[in-house]
């Protein structure tokens, strides 16, 4: 109880003492506020540190040596000889490119994904089924996927080349059957033990096999749901507008429907460079081993080689730093230059 003085109001140093213990209070509170949310923090952040910024740092320290798990050379700081043997590595050269070149589907993938999230707009009986089945394939284990389509690409006895056999003997033309996953052979005639084209390498091979079931796998999965989320927010208003204008389909689309989607497109391309450069292990385990003649080891499965299989791992965690360091700078440029087409 306060008490007051003979006008009736509270003095002000019990004014100013009451303040004062409210703000103590207050201050306590959120300070034990913050130590109960640090406390629920804190298994994230030990997480973090000791199974992904720990490695990654270790890695980087690592790769400035010449750490041998086979023991065969003495442990050695080797500084930036790791790096320079890389820029001299024919196969590191020759497995950049071979990642590269399964990134070939990636424009065919985005361009499928949003034709498919156009079709799966559409307000139809049953849609959300069809959404499903396109769905389903990303949510299948990738290893399943992979032993599925191996066997659909034996050369032998699998179904494509059954249909592709069936339908050269019905138009009576001698189509050879591509070897598929045991071929070298590609489309751009790239080499196998150099970074040149050559025409006898020229056809269909395991790099291209591999790209057409990336394409299958991609155009029904999370880059559709981007498209159908986007799809979505588009102002009804300016489709609506642009039809009262007289604009038929196609012009509704390039002049109204696309540029609301520049900024979707934009995320789908990035992650989609970074997914590719970084990609191409799974493929190579399960489906090729890297074969054939090394046509399928991407930088990923390089790197998985050097450390895993040769025992290589100051060598590999080089690789790995390059990796990150190429992945970064194709992000920038992205940013750079993608940014300005997008509005938001």
């Amino acid at each position: 109880m306060q008490l007051a003085g003979k006008d009736g109001q509270v003095p002000a140093s019990k004014t100013h003492y009451n303040f004062s213990r409210q703000y103590i209070q207050m201050r306590t509170r959120v300070r034990d506020e913050r130590y109960i949310a640090w406390l629920f923090l804190l298994p994230n952040f030990l997480g973090f540190a000791i199974f992904t910024a720990g490695p990654v740092l270790f890695s980087l320290v690592v790769s400035f040596s010449n750490w041998n798990l086979q023991r065969t050379v003495p442990f050695l700081w080797i500084g930036f000889e790791n790096y320079l043997e890389l820029m001299r590595d024919q196969q590191f050269w020759l497995y950049f490119i071979n990642t590269l070149y399964l990134m070939l589907g990636m424009p065919v993938a985005i361009a499928g994904s949003l034709a498919l999230a156009l079709l799966l707009s559409q307000k139809l009986r049953g849609i959300v089924l069809y959404r499903t089945l396109f769905y389903l394939p990303s949510i299948t284990s990738g290893v399943a996927l992979m032993i599925l389509w191996k066997a659909l690409y034996n050369p032998d006895f699998g179904p494509i080349n059954a249909v592709i056999h069936t339908v050269s003997q019905t138009l009576g033309l001698d189509v050879k059957a591509p070897q598929w996953l045991l071929s070298t052979a590609n489309l751009l005639g790239l080499d196998v033990e150099q970074v040149r084209l050559t025409a006898k390498q020229f056809g269909l091979g395991a790099r291209d096999a591999l790209i057409i079931m990336g394409i299958w796998i991609a155009i029904g999965g999370n880059n559709m749901l981007l498209y159908l989320a986007a799809l979505t927010n588009v102002p009804q208003e300016l489709i609506e507008a642009a039809q009262l204008d007289g604009a038929g389909k196609w012009s509704v689309f390039r002049n109204v429907t696309w540029p609301q989607l520049a900024p979707t497109t934009f995320f789908i391309v990035v992650m989609s460079f970074i997914g590719g450069l970084q990609g191409g292990f799974e493929q190579a385990r399960v489906m090729t081993g890297g074969g054939p003649a090394g046509t399928t080891t991407t930088l990923t499965y390089y790197i998985y080689t050097k450390a895993f299989e040769e025992f290589q791992i100051g060598y590999a965690s080089a690789i790995s730093w390059i990796l990150f360091a190429i992945i970064f700078v194709v992000t920038l440029i992205n940013w750079k230059f993608g940014a300005k087409e997008v509005s938001y």
